[in-house]
């Protein structure tokens, strides 16, 4: 994720969204619990003391948000066929999720917030449902054994709601500002407003999305486009594929009277750029840059790691950030370069590997600040100790954020969901990979960088990872370095290179 302007996700007022309701609130009468509980330990544990079926849990435990993602069954695929309306902004959609159970399972849920659900199957039987808050409760007709594979249908509508952050910023499925159109933007959970999940980065899987839009929109989604269908009454159908496993907050859809170009990198890789009609200008300088800044990540962090890639160039400024939507970033209005950037960069960190929980969000924003630099050093202009020391200094306008909040006001590995995307995240991030570079050396660093992907591509790792990663490859002891940057408080000190560094910069200024 990368901002249009200083800081990321900032520019507009802090809101706590609603916090995810518990799930399997305790039912009444007593009776009725008791005896619901005795038949389905029956079914399973044979009345003879057995442990029964348990349902899943209604949350994964995440640091940050514990109620998002569900327990006892990871997904393998979603089939969603979406029927969106834009006049009349309504959705008619069904979703088709494969999963495979990891517990003995007499029930389950997925995450879905608004809409309403019409009726719901597993294995193609009726299955009963309940919702609390943004939880749904799934029930099927008899229980799932462990590592059974099971395919759960719900047929849901209605209109797709917005949702307020904790930290103030805006998602999940989000109104263009013209032309009807709109965009799933899901970071940390807005992909809960427009289909039913399990939405946590840690449970990823393949996608199958066909959206029906009238005629004169354009659908846009994960992964390619595989075919469009003339469907009765003016519309037609967009159906995408997306074979590499994606994180929910990846997935998005948009619709819009794009501007759509196609073509290829030099390495052959296909790209699709989708641009609302107000923005159809920076089509050009995109066609230019994007084909540029693949080949030259690509030879920093080793091969692309999806079967495409392009961006979604919208007009919709209220939004205040870009957004890496896996294969397409998501932009908010005609990117910089830098912004661009930042979120191809996030197609190796943050989406082939993806962060276990959200208190490592920095793997993602850190990562992909530290191309930016790397961008400026190849364009001629600071390098990337240059900018460290503008950091550290408070010289660089992305060392500080609204309200006087600056990268040292908490280490990068310790965010809060009211500030999940706050400097210390992406600068301080930064800045620990600059130091981590100058301790073991070029080679060696994007070595580290090229093994990280390599390694975990399209799944999921944490910051105890990385650091064994590096340790293991170097041979060297790192502890230190990565205590004082990632999990310390307050200001490091400097070293006496960094000392004096600083008083030549400071005699400097004085002289001019």
């Amino acid at each position: 994720m990368s901002p249009r302007q200083p800081w990321r996700r900032r520019a507009l007022p802090r809101a706590a969204r609603r916090p995810f309701a518990s799930a399997l609130a305790v039912r009444r009468p007593v009776v009725s619990a008791l005896l619901a509980l005795l038949a389905a330990t029956a079914c399973v544990g044979g009345g003879g003391g057995g442990q029964g079926p348990h349902p899943g849990a209604p949350g994964v435990g995440d640091p940050l948000f514990p109620r998002l993602g569900n327990g006892g069954y990871h997904v393998r695929h979603y089939g969603l066929t979406l029927d969106y309306d834009p006049a009349a902004h309504r959705l008619a959609a069904t979703a088709v999720i494969s999963a495979r159970a990891t517990q003995d399972l007499g029930s389950f849920n997925l995450d879905l917030t608004g809409l309403t659900v019409r009726a719901a199957r597993v294995d193609g039987k009726p299955a009963r449902t309940r919702r609390s808050g943004t939880e749904l409760t799934v029930r099927p007709s008899a229980p799932l054994r462990k590592d059974a594979a099971f395919e759960t249908v719900v047929e849901y509508d209605g209109r797709p709601e917005e949702i307020t952050d904790a930290d103030g910023s805006i998602e999940g499925w989000v109104r263009s500002e013209s032309d009807d159109g709109v965009a799933g933007l899901g970071e940390p959970a807005g992909s809960t407003a427009w289909f039913p999940g399990n939405h946590h980065p840690s449970d990823k899987a393949a996608y199958d999305i066909t959206v029906t839009v009238p005629d004169g929109y354009a659908a846009v989604a994960n992964g390619e486009l595989t075919r469009t269908e003339r469907r009765p009454g003016g519309r037609n159908a967009f159906v995408w594929h997306s074979a590499e496993p994606l994180a929910s907050y990846l997935a998005t859809v948009a619709v819009g009277r794009f501007k759509v170009t196609t073509g290829r990198t030099p390495g052959g890789l296909p790209y699709y750029i989708a641009a609302a009609p107000e923005e159809a200008a920076a089509v050009p300088d995109m066609v230019k840059l994007l084909p540029e800044v693949v080949e030259w990540e690509s030879g920093l962090f080793g091969p692309f790691p999806f079967s495409s890639t392009g961006g979604i160039v919208d007009h919709n400024a209220r939004v205040g950030y870009a957004l890496e939507t896996q294969t397409k970033p998501y932009y908010q209005g005609a990117p910089s370069d830098t912004t661009v950037v930042h979120e191809l960069a996030h197609q190796w960190f943050g989406d082939a590997v993806t962060p276990s929980t959200w208190r490592d969000i920095w793997l993602n924003e850190g990562f992909a600040t530290y191309a930016e630099w790397l961008w400026e050093e190849k364009r001629g202009g600071r390098t990337t100790q240059e900018i460290f020391t503008d950091y550290y200094d408070g010289e660089d306008p992305n060392s500080k954020g609204p309200g006087g909040r600056t990268i040292w006001d908490f280490p990068p590995d310790a965010p809060t969901p009211r500030h999940l995307t706050d400097p210390p995240v992406y600068g301080r991030g930064a800045m620990a990979l600059q130091k981590l570079r100058e301790a073991v050396g070029d080679r060696e660093f994007f070595g580290i960088l090229r093994a990280w992907v390599r390694e975990h591509r399209y799944g999921n790792a944490d910051t105890k990872a990385f650091v064994r990663l590096c340790e293991s490859r170097t041979g060297k002891d790192l502890s230190g370095l990565f205590d004082t940057w990632l999990h310390q408080k307050g200001k490091p000190a400097p070293t006496a290179g960094e000392a004096e560094a600083a008083g030549l910069r400071s005699s400097a200024r004085r002289a001019g």
